[in-house]
C-alpha cells in the first residue's frame, strides 16, 4: 500500500477516536492523537501539561490568554505571540513534520485536515452520529447520566468547533470541508473502519 495519510474530525461522543485507532492498527501504521501532544511539546520546548491544557479548548479568549501569557500582551519586557498561538503552531509544525516522515498514519483532531491541506495522499474524514446515541455512549464511558451526558456532549462540541473555526479557514463538522462523512449510528464503529480500510487501499 502506498503513503496514505488519514484525518479525522469527529463529534464527541460519535465514536471518531476508537475507529482512528482501530484502522491504523488495521493499517498497521502510527496513531496519533493525544500522542501528538508528546510529539509537540518535546520539539517546542513547550512543557505537555500546557499543551495539554490547550488541547482542542477555546482560544479567542482575551481574558484566558491574559492569565495563562500575561507577557504576550506586552505587560513584560519582551512581548511576543500569544501562549496559545505558540502551542497551535507547535503542534501544527509537528503534524506537518510526522507526514512527511516516510509512511502512512492517522491523525484524530487537532486540525490536522487543515495544516496538511497542501499534502498529496491525505483523505479527510469527519464521523458523526445521531445525538441519543452519542449520549448513551458517553453515559456508558464515563459511567454518567444521560442529562450530564448531553452537558457534556454540548461542552465538547462547541470547544472543538471553536478551537477549530478560529484556527482555520474551514468550519468545523461542515460537511463540504472533509472527503467523506460517516453517520456511526448507521453503519456502527467496525463497519466504518473496514469501509475505510477499503477505501484507503483503492483511492
Amino acid at each position: 500500500m502506498s503513503k496514505k495519510i488519514i484525518t479525522i474530525g469527529r463529534q464527541f461522543g460519535s465514536g471518531g477516536k476508537q475507529i482512528g485507532e482501530a484502522l491504523a492498527k488495521k493499517m498497521q501504521v502510527p496513531f496519533y492523537d493525544k500522542e501528538l501532544l508528546k510529539h509537540a511539546a518535546k520539539e517546542s520546548g513547550i512543557c505537555e501539561e500546557i499543551f495539554d491544557s490547550f488541547d482542542e479548548r477555546p482560544t479567542n479568549s482575551f481574558l484566558y490568554s491574559l492569565v495563562m501569557d500575561p507577557y504576550s500582551f506586552g505587560f513584560g519586557a519582551s512581548p511576543e505571540l500569544p501562549l496559545n498561538h505558540k502551542v497551535f503552531l507547535a503542534a501544527f509544525d509537528t503534524i506537518k513534520n510526522l507526514a512527511n516522515q516516510d509512511g502512512s498514519c492517522v491523525f484524530v483532531g487537532r486540525c490536522a485536515d487543515y495544516a496538511l491541506k497542501d499534502v498529496d495522499g491525505v483523505l479527510n474524514v469527519f464521523i458523526y452520529a445521531n445525538l441519543e446515541d452519542r449520549i448513551k455512549r458517553i453515559s456508558q464511558k464515563y459511567e454518567i447520566s444521560e442529562n450530564n451526558a448531553k452537558d457534556m456532549i454540548k461542552k465538547e462540541d462547541k470547544s472543538r468547533a471553536s478551537y477549530y473555526n478560529y484556527y482555520t479557514s474551514k468550519r468545523w463538522g461542515e460537511m463540504k470541508g472533509y472527503d467523506i462523512c460517516i453517520n456511526t449510528s448507521i453503519y456502527g464503529i467496525e463497519k466504518t473502519v473496514d469501509m475505510l480500510y477499503e477505501i484507503i487501499t483503492k483511492y
